[in-house]
């Protein structure tokens, strides 16, 4: 079974920071690129922070200078820094994976996966 876990959201007041993260837990054999999406209520899910496996970055235009994604692939692991919060960032926080190959075999390949989400809310 593989699976994304997230951790880090909570509550936060507007400046602040927090750093959300997403393990890929399972025996993973391999991780395509790995990214953050957002959803706040009435609205749709956009996409935040993407990383490819040779760690290019994309950004939501509304995130950029003030978000920043990174990934350990050792520790299967992908991080959102999220800086200078504002009151529009207040949303659940999904992560997402592409392409991930399970190591047990037969090998099974999941064109993608999501995270459970975890909820972020920013406050003046």
């Amino acid at each position: 079974q593989v699976r994304l876990v997230e951790s880090g959201g909570g509550a936060a007041q507007a400046g602040d920071s927090l750093r959300l993260s997403c393990l890929a837990d399972g025996n993973i054999a391999r991780i395509g690129a790995m990214g953050w999406y957002r959803q706040s209520p009435g609205s749709l899910r956009e996409k935040v922070a993407r990383i490819t496996n040779e760690g290019i970055v994309d950004y939501g235009d509304s995130v950029k200078g003030r978000f920043t994604i990174t990934r350990a692939d050792h520790k299967r692991t992908v991080y959102l820094q999220m800086n200078s919060l504002e009151l529009q960032d207040t949303a659940v926080y999904y992560c997402h994976a592409e392409e991930i190959t399970s190591a047990t075999m037969p090998r099974t390949m999941y064109p993608e996966l999501w995270g459970q989400g975890t909820l972020v809310t920013v406050s003046s």
